[in-house]
């Protein structure tokens, strides 16, 4: 009788798993492909309802008893893979197709709008792109070292990694400097960041709002039971 019981144990939780890991696939995939439109920025409209949807079935098999990510993990781990590509995507545009038609379109409409340093004399320093002070340093130096370790460290995150919850601490941290000292340069420089655009100040806050990611994630980061991650 004990040998049959503990068939049907190991039985029931191997369907358990099997069944949890189906739901969160399932609704990785929608978020997945959500996040991927909303990172392009213009696609974002139609990205957030399907990241929502995703959502929703992974809170939904949270109810009904399946094993699947924490929220606030999924929540943490995709708003940086968004936070992420929105800067490695404009930013590399504007580092190294800044005389493409679409860049041009885009990148100096928004600075027409919203950031002076992207319409005042664009395209016109020895490496092409935004001509604001500071701005090409920034792009330099972030695409590849700061973004991509936040992009790795999200994915390792949203898999349940100890060494992604590692790694988006250090690079959260990282963040914090970045939003700091790339704010200062924007109000260090606010005669040509903010001089001549549609929305000046207040218009670039309520875009900068949603880089404060670093500032969310690191309480949870920072205090949650690393034993729910494997090695």
């Amino acid at each position: 009788m004990t040998t049959i019981t503990s068939s049907g144990s190991f039985g029931n939780y191997d369907s358990h798993q099997s069944d949890s890991a189906a739901a969160q696939l399932r609704a990785d995939k929608w978020m997945i492909s959500g996040t991927i439109l909303m990172g392009t920025a213009v696609l974002g409209i139609f990205g957030l309802p399907m990241f929502l949807w995703g959502l929703h079935l992974q809170i939904q098999a949270a109810k009904a008893g399946l094993s699947v990510r924490p929220v606030i993990v999924t929540l943490i781990g995709y708003l940086v893979i968004i936070d992420s590509a929105l800067n490695s995507m404009g930013w590399t545009l504007d580092l190294f197709a800044h005389h493409t038609l679409i860049n041009r379109v885009l990148t100096t409409g928004w600075g027409a709008l919203v950031d002076g340093g992207y319409f005042w004399h664009y395209n016109e320093l020895w490496i092409g792109g935004s001509g604001a002070p500071g701005e090409k340093a920034w792009e330099i130096a972030l695409i590849p070292v700061l973004f991509c370790a936040r992009l790795a460290a999200a994915i390792g995150l949203l898999q349940m990694k100890r060494w992604g919850q590692q790694w988006l601490i250090v690079t959260c941290w990282m963040g914090v400097i970045v939003w700091t000292g790339y704010n200062t340069n924007m109000t260090i420089f606010a005669d040509v960041r903010y001089a001549g655009v549609v929305f000046p100040v207040w218009g670039w806050w309520i875009y900068d709002i949603w880089y404060i990611t670093p500032f969310l994630s690191l309480p949870y980061l920072h205090t949650v039971n690393r034993e729910i991650f494997s090695e």
